[in-house]
């Protein structure tokens, strides 16, 4: 009787074995921007994030440049809404464990300069603190009197117990070039970034505050500022590279971080939320703001 030969195996489908795909891995960020970011600065140092127009990611840039400082650098990062006309940041970027606004402290200013050494104590009285806790934040107020208290002696006493309190000083400015509140912040600041969106009326806007702070003998601090192109759309759109090759010529360099979709709520920012490639271009762009400092 022939032997009976074994069923035949059918083919098997798909890769085999010794050709599996290699596991998914999540972004990283590149650990020389870490490193840039953990450096030590010497001194405290305070960042001013300008355009005069609204909607250009202002609030964003600040809240998640300072996320990433913060998270590299394991704290001692500091936002403070400047927008003397009802800022956001302090609903955006804080938690809500109580309602003071830099008005409170403004109030009682003199008392927290007469701390000593327990300024940092009496300064948090008036401070949120992000989500993850990697940066503080110093709300504004919704009272649009205030920009009447706010003049050059109040804000550069604010600014002093910061700069005592924080190695990094994060501003989220306001939109009113002409204001004394404006003015000192830009001329106390150690780096501007220039935010904006990859639009011609945005960027337009942009180009005309170089123009107006060069013509008041502030073009070294623009040519040494940082644009940061953010993206609001999941498209680059057509204007991205001439913006970035333009914006390069006029500033010290340029960053572009991407759209993210936890973002376009508008609402509560939280860096832990955004997809790992986002997290890492604002470390990047958070090293590149802290190049040369």
């Amino acid at each position: 009787m022939p032997q009976q030969l074994p069923p035949q195996t059918p083919p098997q489908r798909g890769l085999p074995p010794q050709q599996t795909r290699p596991p998914q891995t999540e972004a990283a960020p590149d650990p020389a921007a870490i490193e840039a970011l953990r450096r030590d600065l010497g001194r405290s140092q305070v960042i001013a994030f300008i355009n005069p127009k609204g909607g250009v990611h202002k609030t964003t840039a600040t809240v998640l440049s300072a996320a990433a400082m913060g998270s590299a650098r394991g704290g001692g990062v500091i936002a403070w809404d400047d927008n003397e006309l009802r800022g956001t940041l302090g609903l955006r970027a804080g938690s809500a464990r109580h309602g003071r606004t830099i008005r409170h402290l403004v109030e009682h200013l003199a008392e927290v300069e007469a701390a000593g050494v327990h300024l940092p104590e009496h300064l948090d009285e008036f401070l949120r603190h992000s989500a993850d806790g990697s940066f503080d934040v110093l709300a504004g107020d919704e009272d649009p009197k205030l920009q009447r208290q706010l003049d050059p002696t109040t804000v550069l006493r604010v600014l002093d117990i910061l700069t005592r309190t924080h190695k990094v000083v994060c501003i989220d400015t306001g939109n009113n070039v002409e204001s004394q509140n404006w003015r000192t912040v830009v001329a106390n600041a150690d780096r501007l970034v220039v935010t904006t969106v990859p639009r011609e009326d945005a960027a337009f806007s942009a180009d005309w505050m170089l123009d107006l702070l060069e013509e008041h003998n502030y073009g070294h601090l623009v040519r040494d500022a940082v644009t940061l192109l953010s993206m609001p759309t999941p498209g680059a759109g057509p204007l991205l590279e001439d913006l970035r090759r333009h914006f390069s010529s006029r500033t010290r360099a340029v960053s572009v971080v991407p759209y993210d979709p936890a973002l376009e709520p508008g609402a509560k920012i939280e860096f832990s939320a955004l997809r790992p490639a986002t997290r890492v271009a604002w470390f990047d762009a958070a090293a590149t703001i802290f190049d040369g400092l």
